[in-house]
Formats: structure tokens, C-alpha cells, sequence
């Protein structure tokens, strides 16, 4: 047995041990840590905006400053645990995550929130390259790696699941900073068990980590978020093209230095696996469609329908359920008719499901959104799987960390960027509701601000001017996040068509390696 298969081949992965399903178990903790994290606060807008009053800018950043700082240390992290230990970066990471939890907790004003935010992107970097990357060393045969994959996945829904309906508890009876309490108990859980059963798992050859690498990353991809982010809200200004001509530099020079190192920070060459580029290109532009319309979902369903935030999470519960049934047997379908028709079908699905969406209104009843989120889960769960499974299995399992730390960046690239720009659409078109003539100076402004900065606002007119005000102010947000769930199913139809000819002749592995 090689040096490499030594680190890599944990006990029980091969043969009838369960070893490697328990080892599968402590990593679905740290998915379903992030994922829960991921849901809540989306929940926990409205009540954390009357506390905190942060600006329209200032909640937008709130929402997408994590994804940020997570897409651009992901590459990086992927990275330091091929070199360092999967398994090391893993559990320091969960640690980690759980005591900057406490802080976003108590978060005192927006700008606390932000940078509380900022540390939980460094923290959750290190969260899902190493789970995916162990999950490619741990099981060797195709067919279960799938089946893990899947299992994976849907821990990851069935987290965005048990986030609204948990956290909707505690809104009910507690403040909005319990809602990130949560993940401890199950940091401490991952954190003693992981230390136990986790085997490690490392590139034997991987050689030096590049520092420099490191910061080109992070300051290419923050730069170029950054200036599409403020063209959408601002247009263009000196900023914008400092940040964009920056971003961009940092990133042009980042692959350059690539090709010249010895052991890159990203081996550029997994791009020209066309499944590889197919499945990355496919989970950026489904995140980018999808992220406008769960950020805003649940504002939705609270400050447009007035539903509380219990009901609230347990009204989204159909789209976790969708994609916790179909990760399980992605796997399996997609070998049976094929990697692109399962992806393809998969993204068309969400793109009619995000289409049907178009045509909401403030009285919409919950059959159409249940039967949405319904179509929108089951489409991401065969996608998402089987995408991930065809990422993974293109490349050596010395390369697993890298490979999935490419997969999770376009996820939370997508996310940042739809939150960006679709969000954007939202808070432009409704930014220009008209608010009943009496309503100036101020409180007026307060109202043009955000959806919940105008419900706060109301509380101090008169009844009657406050419901006018706010029948306006609800008609603008649904007119808003109509026009954002009609780009994102567009952006989804376009994807699917892409898929399907990027993933011509792709098939999953079914031999099992040695």
C-alpha cells in the first residue's frame, strides 16, 4: 500500500465496516451547521431590522457579506486542508464557527453585524471543502460515494428545513440573536465526536501554501462582487471602477501565478475536464437564480402576508423536502438515464417552478407557493447532487479538497451575486412605491429604505395613513420580487439548456478504485 493510499483509505472503507458511514454521519453535522446558520437569518430579518435599523445597503450587506468572504477563502481552504489535514481544518473551523455564532448573537449595531458576518465567512470556509473532500477519500466505490453525496445534500436541505421552523420557535419567544445560538450544540457535538471518528486525510505531495495566492483570491473575488454589487444599487462611480479594475487584476494575476508554481493553490487544469467546468457553470448560475428569491422569501411571507415567523419556516419546509427525496436518489437516476438528462430536467424544473412565481400577488394563497418551493427543492436536489458527485469524481482524491473547494466558491459566488443584483432588482422597484403625501422628511425616507424599515415606520402615523403607506409599500415588494423571480427562472431556463450540451456523454463512475 502506497504513502498516499495510507492517508487517504481511512479504516472501514472498504468491505462491510461501518466505519465510514459513521465517519459520514459527524460530517453531515458540519452541513447541516452551515446550513441551518444560512436559513435563519433570512427568517430573522425583519425582527433584527427593527432592532438594529440598519440602512436598505446595510441589510443587504448583512445578507451577502458572508457569502462574500466565504467565496473568496473557499479555493484557499480547499487548499490548506490538502495540505494540513482535512480533518485538522474541519474541526478548528467548527470551533471556530461556533464561538463567532456567539457574536453575531449579540450583535449591537450594523456594523457588529457585518463584521460578525465577515469572521463567519473565514470560519465556514473551512467548513465544506473539508467535509466533500473527506467524503471523496472515505468512500472509494462510486456507487455508495454517491449515495453519501446524497446524503450529504440532503442534510444540507433538510438543515434549511429544521432552520426556519427551529428559529421560528425561538423568534416567537426569544430575540433575534438566539436564532444563532443554535449551531452551538452542534459544534460541541461535531467538534468531540469528530475528534474520535473522523479519520484524517491529506495530499502527501501537496507541497507549500502560497500566501500570496491566498490574497489574490480573496481580494479578486471581493473586488469584483463588490463593484457588480454597488453598480446594481449605485451605477458607476470611481469606486466601482477601482473595484472592479482591482478585483479583476488580482484575479487575472492569481491564475497566471497558477500555471507558474509548482504546487498551485488551484491546479487550473481541473477546467479543462468539460463535466468539471459543465457542473461548476451549472451550480453558480442556479444559486445566482435562486438567491434573490429565498432572501426575500421569507420577508414575504411575514411583512406581506403577515404570517408569523413559525409559520413562516414551516411555510418553506416543502422546497427542504423536495430536495432531501431527490439528493437520496440522485445518484442512482442519474446513472440509470444519464448525467446531463437528470441535471438538465432538474434546472428546467426550478426555472418553471421560479417562472410560476411571476405571477404572485399580496393574497396569493400557500397552494401555489407550497407547490413552488415543492418543484424548486425537487429540481435542486437532483442537480446539486449529481453536479457534485461529477465535480468529486473528475479529479484524484489527493485533489478532493481543491476540487470541492472550486464547487462550494460558484455556490457561494452565485449566492452572493444573486443576492446582489436580484436583490438589487427587488430594492430598486420598490424604492419607488409612492407614500401617501402627509408622509415626509424622516419617517418617509425610513419607509423607502426596506420593507421592514416602512412597517416601523408606520407604527408612528395614524392608522390610516400607516396602512396606506404600507399597502403601498407591499405592492412594490411583490412587484419587485416578481421581477426578480422572473430573471431568476429566466437565468435557470438558459442554465438548463447550457447543461445540457456541457454534460454531453458525462456518466458517473461505477467501478469501485483502488
Amino acid at each position: 500500500m502506497s504513502r498516499t493510499e495510507q492517508l487517504t483509505k481511512p479504516k472501514g472503507a472498504e468491505g462491510s465496516s461501518p466505519g465510514r458511514w459513521i465517519a459520514l454521519s459527524v460530517l453531515v453535522l458540519a452541513v447541516l451547521l452551515v446550513a441551518v446558520d444560512a436559513t435563519v437569518l433570512g427568517l430573522a430579518t425583519p425582527s433584527l431590522s427593527e432592532d438594529l435599523k440598519p440602512s436598505g445597503t446595510q441589510l443587504l450587506w448583512i445578507g451577502d457579506i458572508y457569502s462574500f468572504v466565504i467565496a473568496g477563502l473557499l479555493v484557499s481552504m480547499g487548499s490548506l486542508g490538502d495540505r494540513i489535514g482535512r480533518k485538522k481544518l474541519l474541526l478548528v473551523g467548527a470551533a471556530a464557527f461556533g464561538a463567532v455564532s456567539v457574536l453575531n448573537a449579540y450583535a449591537t449595531s450594523p456594523e457588529m453585524m457585518i463584521l460578525a458576518r465577515a469572521l463567519l465567512g473565514v470560519a465556514g470556509a473551512t467548513l465544506m471543502p473539508s467535509t466533500l473532500a473527506l467524503i471523496r477519500n472515505i468512500f472509494h466505490d462510486p456507487k455508495e460515494r454517491s449515495l453519501a453525496i446524497g446524503i450529504w445534500g440532503a442534510t444540507a436541505s433538510a438543515g434549511a428545513a429544521v432552520g426556519p421552523v427551529v428559529g421560528g420557535a425561538l423568534l416567537q419567544h426569544f430575540w433575534w440573536g438566539s436564532v444563532f445560538l443554535i449551531n452551538l450544540p452542534v459544534m460541541i457535538v461535531l467538534v468531540i465526536v469528530g475528534i474520535k471518528l473522523l479519520p484524517e486525510s491529506k495530499n502527501p505531495v501537496a507541497g507549500p501554501w502560497d500566501l500570496l495566492s491566498v490574497g489574490l483570491s480573496l481580494v479578486g473575488i471581493i473586488g469584483v462582487v463588490y463593484a457588480v454589487k454597488q453598480v446594481a444599487t449605485h451605477g458607476m462611480g470611481w469606486e466601482v471602477w477601482a473595484a472592479a479594475v482591482i478585483g479583476a487584476g488580482a484575479l487575472y494575476t492569481f491564475v497566471r501565478r497558477q500555471f507558474t508554481l509548482t504546487a498551485p493553490l488551484l491546479d487550473m487544469r481541473l477546467f479543462k475536464h468539460r463535466g468539471f467546468s459543465g457542473a461548476v457553470l451549472a451550480d453558480l448560475l442556479t444559486v445566482f437564480g435562486l438567491s434573490g428569491l429565498v432572501f426575500f422569501l421569507s420577508q414575504f411571507l411575514q411583512l406581506v402576508q403577515g404570517r408569523e415567523p413559525l409559520e413562516a419556516g414551516l411555510a418553506e419546509l416543502p422546497a427542504a423536502i423536495g430536495a432531501v427525496v431527490t439528493g437520496l436518489v440522485a445518484g442512482r437516476y442519474a446513472r440509470k438515464y444519464g448525467v446531463r438528462v437528470i441535471v438538465t430536467g432538474g434546472l428546467a424544473a426550478i426555472g418553471v417552478a421560479l417562472a410560476a412565481l411571476t405571477v404572485i400577488h399580496k393574497e396569493t394563497g400557500y397552494p401555489l407557493l407550497g407547490a413552488a418551493l415543492l418543484i424548486v427543492g425537487l429540481g435542486a436536489g437532483f442537480s446539486f447532487t449529481v453536479t457534485a458527485d461529477v465535480i468529486l469524481s473528475s479529479v484524484p482524491k489527493e485533489q478532493a479538497g481543491s476540487a470541492s473547494a472550486v464547487s462550494e466558491t460558484a455556490y457561494e459566488l452565485g449566492a452572493a451575486l444573486g443576492i446582489a443584483l436580484l436583490g438589487s432588482v427587488v430594492t430598486g422597484v420598490y424604492q419607488g412605491f409612492t407614500a401617501p403625501a402627509s408622509v415626509t422628511g424622516p419617517v418617509a425616507d425610513a419607509a423607502h429604505e426596506s420593507l421592514g424599515g416602512a412597517v416601523e415606520a408606520a407604527k408612528s402615523l395614524d392608522p390610516q395613513t400607516a396602512q396606506q403607506m404600507l399597502d403601498s409599500a407591499q405592492e412594490a415588494f411583490v412587484d419587485g420580487l416578481r421581477l426578480a423571480s422572473g430573471v431568476g427562472a429566466a437565468v435557470l431556463l438558459a442554465t438548463a439548456v447550457a447543461a445540457w450540451f456541457l454534460l454531453k456523454g458525462q456518466e458517473l463512475q461505477d467501478g469501485i478504485e483502488h
